[in-house]
């Protein structure tokens, strides 16, 4: 009887590291899912679909059509992964930055590009046919900005190097989406953003500070709407 006791107690020893060995295997699995949902989580934003990075452009233009007059309402429309906004182009204080992106809009140049930089409560910055910080559409326009243009929430001006003259563009743009950006006015003016200004600040959201977003945000199409 003693002897089976003691292998019934040793039974019970076994059962009982077995128990405590799976409970431990469940449990890392459950952190193991939770962690992966967390990360989920943090690389994406409500209302922004998951999309790849595209391939490089090699589309190149000599000079810019005119596309538009002077003082002509026109709205840009940008339709990205994370919801579409609409820009005023100021082709009253800016025709020829307005003109050249209603150009380089009409002729499919933006479309299945990104926003590859992103600053929180700074700017948000897309039109790269790289895909990067570099490159342009093969040609650039200088148009010096108003003297009185303050950088503030929703303003659309062109993205430039610091060797280049003020008011030089290419195809980069990039949106303000601090209260004001506090830069000086070298930066040529495009418009402003009339509409959805919440998309553009649900792209915000997915800066670092690091200026590279959390996940790819795709623009699908740029259009323009004359009148």
């Amino acid at each position: 009887m003693e002897e089976e006791k003691q292998g019934f107690d040793r039974r019970l020893i076994v059962l009982a590291v077995f128990a405590l060995v799976a409970v431990g295997v469940v449990g890392a699995i459950l952190i193991s899912r939770s962690g992966d949902g967390d990360s989920s989580a943090a690389t994406s934003a409500e209302g922004c679909e998951e999309v790849e990075v595209p391939q490089p452009k090699t589309v190149s233009f000599k000079t810019p059509k005119q596309v538009l007059a002077k003082g002509e309402a026109a709205t840009a429309t940008v339709k990205t992964s994370c919801g579409s906004f609409e820009i005023a182009l100021d082709t009253k204080r800016a025709l020829k930055t307005a003109n050249s992106f209603a150009f380089l809009a009409e002729e499919g140049f933006y479309d299945e590009l990104t926003f590859p930089r992103i600053v929180p409560e700074f700017v948000i910055q897309g039109g790269s046919p790289e895909n990067t910080t570099e490159g342009g559409p093969g040609y650039s326009v200088v148009e010096k900005p108003p003297a009185n243009l303050a950088y503030t929430k929703g303003v659309v001006a062109m993205a430039k190097s610091g060797a280049e003259p003020p008011g030089t563009s290419g195809s980069q743009f990039f949106v303000v989406t601090g209260a004001d950006a506090g830069l000086p006015p070298e930066y040529a003016l495009v418009g402003k953003v009339s509409e959805g200004m919440d998309v553009v600040e649900r792209i915000g959201e997915l800066g670092t500070p690091e200026e590279t977003p959390k996940q790819t945000v795709l623009i699908d199409e740029v259009s323009i709407e004359k009148g």
